[in-house]
C-alpha cells in the first residue's frame, strides 16, 4: 500500500471508520440498482447488526443499526492510483465538558425543587448536595441514585478558550429533560433516548459559552419506568480534505436475502464487493453461525494488466458500547488464518440492558486465508507506523479508537476475474441472561468450540456457504413474486435480513431453541410476544421451530409459575436480561389471542398438534380468558400501544374470537371433538355478534361504542389463513372498499385517529384481498415509502402516510410480517 494510502488512513479516526460490510457477487453488465433506506451489510444479532445508511457505499460512515458508528472503510490501489469504495471517517470530536462515559465527574443536585432562578450562574445552592454522575435508579450503576421523580442538577465548568464549532450536547435522558447554559435554555425534549447521544446546538444555544466559569444545569423528570441522566458537551473536529484519495465510481447495487453486491469502476479495474451474512433460515447450523464474509473480485476493464491491492479497515468500534471505552487488540495466526482480534479491557458481561445500547464485553474477529495479506492494529495517533516498526504478527495494542487493518495484494490482474475474502465474526461468549442462567450463543454452546475453529469452518465451507446464499435468495424471491408481484418480492427481501438479525439463538437450560428477540428502538424488550406476532409468517412459511423458538420461553415463564397471572405475559424482561416481564403495563387480550392465534398456525403450518399438545394447558387457560374477557375489551392496550389505551377496541376482539376458532381447531387435530365443538360454536357466534356490534354502515368502527371511527382490521386475516371462515367474505369486501377512500400517499393509516401508519399491518390488510388490484392498491404505497423517505435508517415499520417520514421504531423484527401473503396463499392453497 503506497505512502498516499498510508498518510490517509494516518488521519483517519478509528472511531470514525465505521464496521461495514459489502459483499459482491457477479453482476451482469446492466445491473439491477436497488434503493432502501438503509443497505443491510453484517447482519446477524441486535448487537452485531452493521448497515450503511446512504445509496452509495463511500459516501457516509458506516453504522450500526442504532446509527453509531462502526466503521468499515475500504481502499482500492490500482497503478499506484487509490480509491476509497466503501465507508467514509466517522466524524471526531473534542470535549468540551466530558460526560460520566469518559471522565467521573461531581455536580451539585436537589431532589426537591428549588427556588426561581436555578439555572442561572449565580444561584446560591447552598442545601444543595454534591455527587457523582450519572443519575440512575439502578442500584448496580456507578453515580447517584435516582428514585425520586425529579432531579435538579447544576455543574460548574471553566473554559479558558471559546471552541471555533458549534457546540454539541451529549445527553442521556430518561425522560423529560430541560438543559439551560449560563441560564440561557439550550435544549429540551420529551421522553427518553437509552442512551448517550449527540444533539448539534444552534449558534444562538452555542454563544451562551463564554470563557471563565459556565454552569451547565439539567432539570429532568422520570414520568414513569426507569431513570437516568448525565450530560457533557463536545465540538466536532474539521479533518482537513485527502485529495489523493479519489472515489470509486459506484456503478451498481443489488440487495439480496442474504446479500447485498456494489460494482464499482477505479480506473482500469471493475471491483465487485458482496457482503453475505448466511442467515440461511431453514438451517439452524448456518443460521446460528456468527461470520459474515466480505468478498473482493477484481478484473480489468480496459484489457490491459494492473497491479492491485486492496486496504481494509474495520474499527474496534463494534466491541464497545462507546468508543471511549478501552479495547485490547492482537494479531496472531491459528488453524492456517491470520487473524484480528478486538474486544473491551473490562468485559462487563452481560452487565447493560435498555435499547439504544451496542456490546461492550466478547470479541470481534477479522480473519483472512491469504498467505500474502499483511495484518496489523494501528491507533488515532499513527496508523501506519506500528506496522512500519514491527516485523511480528503477535502483537497487542490496549487504547481507544483501534483499527485493525488488513492488506490483501492481489498482485497484477488482467481481463480474468481475481476473488480474495475476509471472515468478520463476532463471539458474544453470552447472549442473554435467561431466568438467571446466562446462556451462551447457540454455536458456542457446543463442547470445544471456539471462534478460530468457527472461523477456519467458514473458510473451508465459503464456496458451499454462499451456493446456499444464492439458493435461499432465489427461494424467497421466487415464493415471494409468486405471491404479490415485483414490488411485493422486493419488500419482503429487505424484510428478510432485518427480521432474522434482531434475534438471538440460544439453548434453553431445558435444551429448548430459543429465538429471542429485541425490541429495537420500542423499548427494548426482549421477547416481546406482540413483537414475536407480527413476525411470524416468515418462520412459519420457511421454518417454524423458530417461531416455537421465540414461543416456548413464554410457555415456561407461565408454566413454571413464575407468571401466575391468567393470561400471557408481554415480554420477559430488557434485552438481553430475560428475567421477567418490565413493561410496565400488561396486554392480557392482545398476548393471550397472540399466543393462542400462533399456536393454532404452527399446528397447521406443520400438520402435528404436538407443540398445541405440549401446552395445551395453559392454551385452555388463555382460551378461557379470552371467552371471559375479549369480545368487548376493557381500557386497556394492544399491539399499537403507542396509539395509547382504547377500550372496545374492534379490531383487538377479532383477534380474541379468531383466537377461540384457532382454539378449536387444534382440539380437532387433538381428536377433542366435543372440546372442538364447544369453542367452534363460541367463535362463530361471538363474530355473528361482532359484525352487528360493529357495523357502521359503510365500514366496521374503531371501537363499537362510535361508529364514526375506523381502523385496519389487520387480525381478521388469521381468520383466512387458519381457514377458520367465521367472517363472511362481504366482511371483508366493505372494509376493504372503504379503505380506498382513506388511501394516502405513502399508505393507509391505521386507523381514524392520525394519519401515521404500521406497514407490517398494511401487508396483512392486504393479504385479506381477494384480487390483484386491491392487494396492489394498498402494497403499492408501502414499496414507495421504501424508495422515497427521507428517513434512511433500517426499515422503519411505523411511518407517517402523508410525506413518508418515520415516527418511530427502526430495525424491528415486525417486517418478518410483511411475508403474510406468501403463508396465506401456502396455508389455504388447494391440495
Amino acid at each position: 500500500m503506497n505512502k498516499i494510502v498510508n498518510s490517509f488512513l494516518g488521519r483517519l479516526s478509528c472511531s470514525s471508520l465505521l464496521l461495514c460490510g459489502v459483499l459482491l457477487t457477479s453482476l451482469p453488465a446492466m445491473a439491477q440498482q436497488d434503493h432502501a433506506p438503509a443497505y443491510p451489510l453484517i447482519t446477524h444479532t441486535p448487537y452485531f447488526s452493521i448497515w450503511s445508511n446512504t445509496d452509495k457505499l463511500n459516501e457516509s460512515t458506516i453504522v450500526h443499526w442504532t446509527g453509531k458508528s462502526q466503521s468499515l472503510l475500504g481502499v482500492i490501489t490500482v497503478d499506484g492510483e487509490n480509491y476509497r469504495f466503501m465507508g467514509q471517517p466517522a466524524p471526531q470530536y473534542k470535549t468540551i465538558l466530558p460526560a460520566a462515559d469518559e471522565v467521573a465527574y461531581t455536580c451539585q443536585y436537589t431532589f426537591t425543587a428549588p427556588g426561581d432562578g436555578w439555572e442561572k450562574t449565580g444561584f446560591a445552592a447552598g442545601g444543595w448536595k454534591t455527587g457523582k454522575a450519572p443519575f440512575s435508579d439502578n442500584e448496580h450503576a456507578t453515580g447517584t441514585r435516582w428514585t425520586s421523580r425529579e432531579v435538579w442538577v447544576r455543574r460548574a465548568v471553566n473554559i479558558s478558550e471559546l471552541p471555533k464549532s458549534p457546540l454539541i450536547l451529549r445527553l442521556f435522558h430518561d425522560d423529560d429533560v430541560e438543559v439551560y447554559l449560563n441560564g440561557k435554555q439550550i435544549f429540551a425534549r420529551g421522553g427518553s433516548n437509552g442512551d448517550l447521544q449527540m444533539f448539534a446546538l444552534s449558534d444562538a444555544a452555542s454563544n451562551a459559552l463564554k470563557t471563565g466559569e459556565n454552569v451547565l444545569a439539567i432539570h429532568c423528570t422520570n414520568t414513569g419506568g426507569l431513570a437516568s441522566l448525565d450530560a457533557g458537551l463536545s465540538v466536532k473536529v474539521e479533518m482537513p480534505a485527502n485529495d489523493d484519495i479519489k472515489l470509486a465510481k459506484q456503478t451498481s447495487v443489488k440487495i439480496d436475502a442474504t446479500q447485498t453486491t456494489y460494482g464499482f469502476t477505479c480506473g482500469g479495474i471493475d471491483l465487485k464487493v458482496t457482503f453475505a451474512s448466511p442467515l440461511i433460515i431453514t438451517d439452524i447450523k448456518k443460521l446460528a453461525n456468527p461470520v459474515s464474509y466480505i468478498s473482493y473480485e477484481v478484473k480489468a476493464n480496459d484489457g490491459k494488466k494492473h497491479a492491485v491491492d486492496i486496504f481494509q479497515t474495520v474499527s474496534a468500534d463494534a466491541a464497545v458500547n462507546q468508543p471511549t471505552q478501552e479495547v485490547k487488540a492482537e494479531a496472531y495466526t491459528a488453524k492456517g488464518l491470520k487473524i484480528l482480534k478486538v474486544g473491551s479491557t473490562q468485559q462487563p458481561i452481560l452487565q447493560k440492558k435498555g435499547d439504544d445500547l451496542r456490546i461492550d464485553w466478547g470479541y470481534l474477529y477479522v480473519a483472512t486465508s491469504s498467505p500474502t495479506a499483511r495484518q496489523y492494529i494501528t491507533n488515532d495517533e499513527d496508523a501506519i507506523g506500528p506496522y512500519l516498526k514491527s516485523s511480528g504478527m503477535n502483537r497487542s495494542i490496549t487504547g481507544t479508537h483501534l483499527m485493525l487493518n488488513t492488506m490483501l495484494p492481489f498482485g497484477r490482474v488482467g481481463s480474468t476475474a481475481v476473488e480474495q475474502h475476509l471472515a468478520l465474526g463476532y463471539d458474544e461468549l453470552y447472549s442473554v441472561q435467561y431466568f438467571g442462567t446466562n446462556l451462551k450463543p447457540w454455536w458456542r454452546d457446543t463442547p470445544g468450540a471456539t471462534m478460530d475453529g468457527v472461523l477456519a469452518a467458514s473458510f473451508k465451507n465459503y464456496a458451499t456457504t454462499l451456493q446456499a446464499c444464492r439458493a435461499t435468495d432465489a427461494k424467497i424471491y421466487r415464493g415471494t413474486y409468486r405471491a404479490g408481484g415485483e414490488k411485493y418480492a422486493r419488500l419482503c427481501v429487505l424484510a428478510y435480513r432485518q427480521s432474522l438479525a434482531a434475534h438471538a439463538l440460544v439453548k434453553s437450560p431445558q435444551g429448548e431453541l430459543l429465538f429471542l428477540s429485541k425490541e429495537n428502538f420500542s423499548n427494548g424488550s426482549i421477547n416481546t410476544v406482540d413483537i414475536t406476532y407480527p413476525s411470524a409468517p416468515l418462520y412459519l412459511l420457511y421454518n417454524p421451530e423458530l417461531l416455537k423458538g421465540m414461543m416456548s420461553s413464554i410457555f415456561y415463564y407461565s408454566e413454571s409459575g413464575k407468571w401466575a397471572k391468567p393470561f400471557a405475559a408481554h415480554d420477559l424482561g430488557t434485552y438481553p436480561l430475560a428475567n421477567g416481564q418490565t413493561y410496565g403495563e400488561d396486554m392480557p387480550v392482545e398476548e393471550s389471542g397472540n399466543m393462542v392465534i400462533l399456536a393454532g398456525a404452527i399446528t397447521l403450518a406443520q400438520k402435528d398438534p404436538a407443540f398445541a399438545k405440549k401446552h395445551w394447558k395453559t392454551l385452555t387457560t388463555w382460551t378461557n380468558y379470552l371467552a371471559e374477557a375479549g369480545f368487548d375489551p376493557g381500557n386497556q392496550l394492544c399491539t399499537d400501544d403507542f396509539a395509547g389505551h382504547l377500550a372496545h377496541n374492534a379490531n383487538l376482539s377479532i383477534k380474541a374470537i379468531v383466537a377461540i376458532g384457532a382454539y378449536a381447531k387444534m382440539a380437532t387435530m387433538l381428536g377433542d371433538t366435543k372440546t372442538a365443538a364447544k369453542y367452534c360454536t363460541l367463535a362463530q357466534d361471538l363474530a355473528a355478534k361482532w359484525i352487528v356490534k360493529d357495523d357502521a354502515g359503510d365500514h366496521y368502527a374503531l371501537v363499537f361504542d362510535d361508529k364514526n371511527t375506523w381502523s385496519q382490521k389487520y387480525n381478521m386475516v388469521w381468520d383466512k389463513v387458519l381457514g377458520l371462515n367465521l367472517f363472511p367474505q362481504y366482511v371483508y369486501d366493505k372494509e376493504l372498499k372503504y379503505y380506498k377512500g382513506k388511501q394516502q400517499a405513502f399508505g393507509l393509516p391505521l386507523d381514524s385517529r392520525k394519519t401515521y401508519t404500521k406497514s407490517d399491518w398494511i401487508l396483512w390488510t392486504a393479504a385479506m384481498t381477494s384480487n390483484r388490484t386491491d392487494f396492489d392498491a394498498l402494497v403499492n404505497p408501502i414499496y414507495k415509502y421504501t424508495q422515497q423517505t427521507p428517513t434512511r435508517v433500517p426499515l422503519s415499520d411505523w411511518h407517517e402516510t402523508t410525506d413518508g417520514k418515520m415516527v418511530g421504531f427502526q430495525a424491528r423484527s415486525v417486517v418478518g410480517g410483511y411475508f403474510m401473503k406468501t403463508l396465506k396463499d401456502k396455508l389455504t392453497a388447494k391440495k
